[in-house]
């Protein structure tokens, strides 16, 4: 597969023996980012079914598989998980694999405690590469860095934050050629990091097998059959039918399909704390995701001043334009999230991106990722990766002629305040609606696992009820520059 803009370049990640794309009924497909070995047959019933071998399908399985050994309340066979093609053929493949912190939603701090300490858990299988997360911000952002500092101190997230001077300070102390103009605020976030997207799908399957987990790939869900009181007792799929007592449902931008089959609504009212109702609002609304990478030039590289792998970086700079080098101006600000990517590049390189566009109400998910023409980065994409990364760096000073033309496409399905929704839609049929920021939060599978074999819900997870939206406690603001806050 190629186009005019893959440059001659391989559109797929080499990971061991990774498949490539295959058709199915006459369409192509993306495939598993792993080697798919020893997949299940479809069992005629199940306790539970999961659906969805993206990160949190996968975590669920095992968790929910591990959960059932160690209580003594089951057996790792007990557990059904489902993708019509296997480990991270969405979203999760595709990812950057940034682990980070940075939201302005304070109750994701704890979400995000709780997966920190999934993938601290086994960093070597899951490709956890704790350098930390630095996040950068102009002086109208002061306010808001305090604010999540406190936040994620407060729920056992240690980071620190540095204001003007010492900002300037911090930033030329890690990297002496940083170029720290406009950067005033910083936020420190110790235990994030990133993680290599193959790898993590790698270490989960293992360890699904490795606890019993029935892994029925290639096997896609057609819908939902319920009983006179609404609970799920079977899933229809390609290979046939599934009855089932419990449904885990983790399906990334396919979500809206599965929400709708569930008996969800599309179109809802949204009242915000301040009163505020956006009445008749859509329930899922599509984003395009900006993400690249470029290639680091012969004898340049992301170390710090000591020596160290460079932590994740985070730019905001929203009264900073960034200009094409003829003189136009790319976009009015700097929005830009960077990191090592050696992995994903083939060489020594990086990946990272910017604001995703928003689609709307209807996109369609067929073909996902690089096999669809109509969601690849914008052309000005590369130009304003590589501009905003020369703008920070000396070092990274025109890099565009180093940038990898290889398609990086993607799109999110994101709820009405862009933020997740983890609940139960109907009363054995649980939804994880990671409205795209699924990769990171890796322990919300370990949380979801935790209720269905021990009966109540963590209060991790209780602010991300689906009834908020009634009830006045809908996240965020209105105008969020970035679905990602």
């Amino acid at each position: 597969m190629s186009d005019d803009r893959t440059g001659g370049h391989n559109q797929w990640y080499p990971f061991m023996d990774r498949p490539l794309p295959s058709e199915v009924d006459g369409r192509q497909v993306n495939p598993a980012v792993i080697p798919v070995r020893d997949a299940d047959e479809l069992p005629a019933s199940a306790r539970f079914v999961v659906v969805g071998a993206g990160i949190h399908g996968m975590s669920t399985a095992y968790h929910l598989a591990m959960y059932l050994e160690k209580s003594g309340k089951g057996r790792g066979s007990d557990v059904v998980l489902i993708d019509k093609q296997g480990p991270g053929a969405g979203a999760t493949g595709l990812a950057c694999g940034c682990v980070r912190n940075l939201y302005m939603t304070g109750p994701l701090h704890s979400i995000l405690r709780a997966s920190v300490e999934v993938w601290e858990s086994d960093p070597v299988n899951f490709g956890f590469q704790q350098v930390g997360y630095v996040s950068v911000g102009e002086d109208n952002q002061v306010e808001d860095y305090v604010r999540m500092h406190e936040s994620q101190n407060s729920r056992g997230y240690p980071s620190d934050i540095y204001i003007g001077q010492d900002a300037h300070n911090f930033l030329k102390g890690l990297w002496p050629d940083f170029k720290t103009n406009a950067c005033d605020v910083v936020l420190h976030e110790h235990r994030s990091g990133y993680a290599g997207t193959h790898m993590v799908m790698w270490g989960l399957d293992q360890k699904c097998r490795q606890y019993g987990v029935q892994r029925c790939f290639g096997v896609e869900v057609k819908g939902y059959d319920f009983d006179g009181s609404g609970s799920v007792v079977a899933v229809e799929t390609s290979a046939g039918r599934i009855e089932c007592e419990q449904v885990v449902v983790g399906a990334g931008a396919w979500t809206p399909q599965h929400w709708e089959w569930l008996g969800g609504p599309n179109r809802l009212d949204v009242v915000y704390p301040d009163g505020h109702v956006a009445a008749d609002e859509h329930m899922w609304n599509y984003w395009r995701l900006l993400e690249g990478e470029v290639y680091l030039p012969e004898g340049v590289d992301y170390r710090t001043a000591d020596g160290k792998d460079g932590p994740v970086l985070h730019v905001e700079l929203m009264n900073t334009p960034v200009y094409a080098a003829d003189g136009s101006m790319i976009q009015d600000h700097v929005y830009t999230y960077t990191r090592y990517a050696a992995e994903r590049v083939g060489a020594p390189g990086l990946q990272g991106g910017t604001v995703p566009i928003k689609i709307g109400p209807e996109a369609s998910a067929e073909p996902y990722g690089h096999l669809n023409h109509d969601y690849q980065a914008d052309e000005w994409f590369a130009e304003y990766y590589c501009t905003t990364l020369g703008m920070l760096f000396e070092r990274f000073e025109n890099l565009l002629p180093h940038f990898k033309q290889r398609r990086n496409g993607g799109i999110g399905a994101f709820t009405p305040d862009n933020v997740p929704v983890f609940d139960h839609l109907r009363d054995n049929a649980f939804v994880i609606a990671d409205s795209n920021h699924g990769f990171k939060m890796i322990g919300v599978g370990k949380l979801v696992a935790h209720m269905l074999v021990h009966g109540e819900k963590p209060w991790e997870l209780e602010p991300f009820s689906f009834s908020r939206y009634a009830d006045g406690t809908t996240f965020g603001d209105r105008n969020s520059n970035s679905p990602w806050v």
